[in-house]
């Protein structure tokens, strides 16, 4: 069996309401090791990562350069990249959950597709949650796939690619080869209080300037492709979606026609009918 590593980066977790823990707590029983760093922050973040108190786990305490931007995402994954032992590396963003039954999914290709030299990465299929727990928004803005597991070897030069949402290789960032598995990845990042989304917007402001942050927009505005889940999270999530379901998440706005929603809703209509999706931006190229 290929040994595997976690790694995962984690700053203000309480601040900014992460389900870190059920992040990675769902990759620890498909783990030989989890490397976590762990920002200097403004909150008891360290103490909340030490006191999940599994023995895998391993915490990089760091300093993040704040002034990088959006970069410091992809520096400080890098830093934990570099920490890990293994010949694989299954990577957890702190708003991401991978179901529990997806997780072996993804251990099991990872040890199909290790002799195969073509395959960098794998990727897993994504659930972005929108404005509580019960809604995920689909259309093409939203990714339905990214890489989450990867080669650590340093001679193949894999590494974040920007803000780390993806991966890229080499210096000239070529597109990194992957394969498809049934892994599946919950996204959390817009179904949390809106106190927390309110700070994450005001962090922001700081992090992605040329964004257009205004507050007079409202945190949930509606947009098409949205649907009813229908499914069971995953079991790492059940307590911290329990204490927050009584919390305010926002209310996702009325409905209101906009001539770009247009394309949105030919596009969803192109991929029902033939499974394609049109404009897709992939940051991997399929092998």
């Amino acid at each position: 069996m290929v040994p595997i590593s976690g790694f995962t980066i984690i700053r203000n977790a309480l601040q900014y309401d992460f389900p870190v823990v059920a992040s990675i707590r769902s990759i620890l029983p498909v783990c030989d090791e989890v490397v976590v760093n762990v920002g200097k922050s403004d909150d008891e973040t360290l103490d909340l990562i030490r006191s999940i108190g599994d023995p895998k786990i391993r915490i990089i305490e760091s300093e993040w350069d704040m002034a990088k931007r959006n970069y410091v995402l992809g520096h400080e994954t890098m830093r934990a990249m570099r920490a890990c032992r293994y010949p694989w590396g299954i990577y957890i963003q702190a708003d991401e959950v991978l179901h529990e039954d997806g997780a072996r999914a993804l251990r099991e290709a990872i040890q199909t597709n290790d002799a195969d030299a073509r395959v960098e990465g794998l990727l897993v299929r994504y659930l972005h949650f929108y404005g509580g727990f019960e809604t995920v928004a689909t259309h093409r803005r939203w990714y339905r796939r990214e890489v989450r597991a990867v080669r650590l070897d340093p001679a193949l030069e894999i590494h974040p690619y920007q803000g780390a949402q993806g991966f890229r290789v080499g210096p000239d960032n070529r597109k990194i080869r992957a394969r498809l598995t049934g892994a599946e990845m919950f996204h959390y990042g817009w179904a949390r209080p809106t106190e927390a989304l309110h700070a994450k917007r005001e962090l922001g402001k700081t992090m992605y300037p040329w964004r257009d942050a205004s507050t007079e927009k409202p945190l949930f505005p509606w947009v098409p492709g949205l649907r009813r889940f229908t499914g069971t999270h995953p079991a790492t999530t059940i307590d911290w979606i329990d204490e927050r379901r009584a919390k305010a998440t926002g209310r996702i706005a009325s409905p209101k026609f906009e001539w770009p929603f247009v394309r949105y809703w030919l596009s969803s209509l192109i991929e029902r009918t033939t499974g394609h999706r049109v404009f897709e931006f992939r940051n991997y190229r399929l092998v």
